[in-house]
């Protein structure tokens, strides 16, 4: 039975990370202004109507002992307000300004406050806190601004808050007490921040400033690569292993380059194992895991499936070499890839060695710098498919978001919450066609404090039907957290191969890459109408704030299966591949600069005190103009339309009065921003971004005296479903070898006819051999059976004139 609690949620783990306090007390405290101070009572002078001060309201939630007091050690007049806590094993405590419309400070959309209030501490648990009323939804948290550090005397704190939402008109805000100790408060103060927004200036065409401008590089990629990670260094690793070629994989050779955006350079790197289909991610110390790939393709008479093997490699980028790690327990072609908050990294799914699904749960120890054996890993004997998109949460959970790569989603609703503690796994519900999330793109929507996924497309390489627009968006906030329907994806054109047409009705595209962009927006580009085939030429920009698309300037180049498109640190976005069923491959690559790079000069940081940061620091930074907003940026490792670990962190801003003198407050939850290298953006009023400096986030704080906790909500606490049943241990499941909706009986393995053509290719050898002509996949030497009928007259060759000639 749950404890009784007060009304506002929130919950709290043990975590890393420490407070500068030598920084933090160097912040020039800002001199007073004529902008009026919005908080009423803001020193607890006057009495309220029980036991707290007017205007003023206990909240909190979880297991522990607490206390609110009325102080009357005060820092200025006689009353100051003193939350305690003795006993913790959960939740916080927070003295928090009334949430009505008497109380809480009015706002303006768009602008952004200056909060500040004196306090002083016994514990590192501390942080400001807001929630913010929707005029449609109601009350709701909204962030937490900065980790406050100990403090015996009363000290003054400021930060500024972000820019506040679509919708919002009143706000409410006070300090979270979430560890054994107390907060002591007082002399709080709100002001609205003057905007400092100039004129926008275009330095481009009119329509690059408004849709930007993509260009095709003169040198094509060399390597036909399928993923696509950004390194610490700037450089890009491309890994192509055989690159999907049958001829490559049976003479052992596999490549991967490191491109150098800085000068355009690629230089090819030895490639110990066939990394195609493998998955990867970015460790904490800045190395790259690659795990499992291509063991072994499809047999030419359609009975085995691609085949994964247990091999794993680390990319160091210093000495750009691939260091083997231990073997993986079992094989995962096609695996998924999260890294945790402890830099720990877990994957589920993919296909075994004998091409059957793996069910085996893997983690990887950052500590131990190894996979562990099954026994140390909770494991749930689920078959997760193929690159499950699985995205951590802001306490630690995972949330499937349905996005998969080959075949049917998972049975149930096709999204669900995994709890690795707990071991279970609970069914969310409103994800639309779950079953044509083939290729879809799930992200986490900027900033990754807002908690909300976003999935957008997808197909069914089985089925192979019309690619759909679906986007569905889910707010992990909520209780009992649900998918609600979004704006449909645009419109754009469609090459069927006879010419480009324009798309109608719900004619959308699988294949779709998202990208997170430094102005908070994402890029949603590329894709195709089906399998492997018919590209759609479409580029939008979705807005998480307004869930709007704007359509923008359109990648020239097919983007379909096997492309990538990814953040370059300089705020452009590089594109790469396409990899149709006829087996070519598209070595051009696309950079987009978006329009905010057409909007005059950029914000540049000028000096970045600490390159090492760690939990609930303050970070100071100088820029050589205003800037609105700070973040941290998560470098790309993307395959298949799949990047789970790609996130956006809000970084809150201290500002001193010259607008220079930025101080950035990092959050103290290392789930919201796991531990690793990123891109730090400063961006200003008009979304200009700077370019990025490279910051390390993690280190040695967790052990240190006074090292925060981490804040984590207590969000998605109350799911409607209960979890479901555990699955009996088991060695795998099956999988059809046609599950990548491919006829093996036609071409070599790199040709993938379709199992299914799509459904406006009537069942006729005429109708079918005049797609494949359509789409250039020549002459097909056929294997054994012939069970879509190409090969008429029997010569071992589809789509003869003489097959072609007969009726039927």
């Amino acid at each position: 039975m749950r404890r009784p609690r007060l009304p506002r949620r929130g919950t709290a783990l043990a975590g890393v990370g420490a407070l500068t306090a030598a920084l933090l007390l160097a912040i020039p405290q800002q001199q007073a202004t004529a902008a009026p101070n919005l908080i009423q009572n803001p020193g607890f002078e006057t009495a309220g109507t029980g036991d707290m001060p007017a205007c003023w309201s206990k909240s909190g939630w979880g297991d522990n002992d607490f206390t609110f007091t009325a102080t009357p050690d005060a820092h200025s007049g006689t009353k100051a307000m003193k939350v305690e806590i003795t006993r913790r094993v959960e939740g916080d405590r927070k003295a928090l300004i009334t949430e009505n419309a008497t109380c809480a400070p009015k706002v303006t959309p768009d602008k952004q406050y200056d909060l500040s209030l004196w306090y002083k501490s016994t514990t590192p648990d501390a942080s400001i806190t807001l929630f913010r009323h929707d005029t449609t939804a109601g009350w709701q948290y909204w962030t937490d601004l900065k980790t406050l550090p100990v403090q015996a005397a009363y000290g003054r704190t400021e930060v500024r808050t972000p820019a506040v939402p679509a919708g919002t008109d009143q706000i409410a805000w006070g300090v979270s007490v979430y560890g054994t100790g107390s907060v002591t408060t007082d002399d709080y103060v709100m002001e609205e921040v003057a905007p400092p927004t100039p004129d926008p200036v275009c330095t481009g065409t009119a329509t690059e400033c408004k849709d930007g401008r993509w260009q095709v590089l003169a040198t094509p990629n060399p390597v036909r690569s399928m993923h696509s990670v950004v390194l610490h260094n700037g450089k890009i690793l491309l890994i192509a292993g055989s690159g999907n070629d049958q001829a490559a994989f049976a003479a052992g050779k596999f490549t991967s380059a490191v491109y150098d955006p800085k000068n355009g350079t690629y230089k090819q790197i030895p490639t110990p194992k066939d990394m195609f289909c493998a998955g990867h991610v970015q460790l904490s110390d800045g190395k790259v895991l690659v795990m499992s790939g291509t063991k072994g393709f499809p047999s030419a008479d359609g009975t085995i499936g691609y085949q994964g093997y247990k091999d794993s490699y680390v990319f160091d980028p210093a000495t750009e070499q691939y260091i083997k790690t231990n073997d993986m327990n079992e094989g995962h072609w096609y695996p998924s890839a999260t890294v945790l908050g402890n830099g720990d990294v877990i994957s589920f799914g993919g296909l075994k060695e004998d091409s059957t699904g793996a069910v085996v749960a893997e983690k990887f120890s950052q500590a131990q710098q190894k996979w562990l054996p099954i026994n140390e890993v909770n494991q749930t004997w689920s078959y997760w498919g193929l690159y499950p998109a699985m995205i951590l949460m802001q306490d630690g959970r995972l949330f499937y978001s349905g996005s998969h790569t080959f075949g049917n989603g998972t049975p149930g609703t096709g999204a669900s919450v995994y709890d690795y503690d707990a071991n279970t796994i609970t069914d969310v519900p409103g994800l639309r066609l779950k079953d044509e999330r083939d290729e879809s793109a799930s992200v986490l929507l900027p900033p990754a404090q807002d908690q909300k996924v976003i999935t957008m497309g997808g197909g069914n390489n089985e089925k192979n039907p019309v690619a759909n627009r679906l986007v569905d968006i889910i707010d992990l906030k909520n209780p009992n957290p649900q998918y609600v329907q979004g704006p449909d994806i645009p419109l754009g054109t469609v090459d069927q191969g006879q010419g480009k047409r324009a798309q109608t009705g719900a004619e959308g595209k699988m294949y779709v890459s998202a990208v997170l962009l430094p102005d908070g927006k994402v890029l949603e580009t590329g894709g195709a109408l089906h399998d492997r085939a018919d590209p759609v030429y479409e580029t939008s920009i979705f807005d998480p704030e307004t869930e709007t698309f704007d359509q923008v300037a359109t990648d020239p180049e097919e983007r379909g299966y096997h492309s990538s498109a990814f953040l370059l640190p300089d705020g452009r976005v590089m594109t790469t591949g396409d990899n149709p069923g006829n087996g070519s491959w598209n070595h051009d690559v696309s950079i987009y600069s978006p329009s905010y790079l057409f909007k005059g000069p950029r914000p540049k940081i000028t000096s970045l005190i600490d390159k090492q940061w760690t939990y609930g620091d303050t970070q100071r930074i100088t820029v050589d103009r205003p800037i609105a907003k700070a973040e941290l940026i998560r470098p790309a490792a993307v395959t298949h339309s799949s990047d789970p670990n790609q996130r956006f962190v809000d970084l809150p801003l201290t500002v001193d009065g010259t607008g220079s003198n930025v101080d950035l407050n990092v959050t103290s939850n290392p789930n919201m921003a796991p531990p690793g290298w990123y891109m730090l953006f400063a961006v200003d009023a008009n979304g200009v971004p700077s370019i990025a400096e490279w910051v390390h986030l993690g280190g040695p704080a967790a052990m240190a005296k006074d090292a925060p906790a981490a804040h984590v909500h207590e969000f998605a606490d109350d799911l409607a479903k209960s979890p479901k049943a555990q699955q009996p241990k088991r060695d795998s499941v099956p999988v059809s070898p046609t599950v990548s909706g491919c006829d093996r009986h036609y071409g070599s393995v790199n040709t993938c006819v379709p199992t299914n053509f799509p459904p406006d290719v009537p069942d006729t050898t005429k109708a079918r051999c005049a797609w494949l002509e359509d789409h250039d996949y020549g002459r097909l030497r056929v294997h054994g059976d012939d069970p879509l009928n190409l090969d008429r007259n029997g010569d071992g060759l589809a789509c003869g004139k003489a097959d072609v000639r007969r009726k039927g």
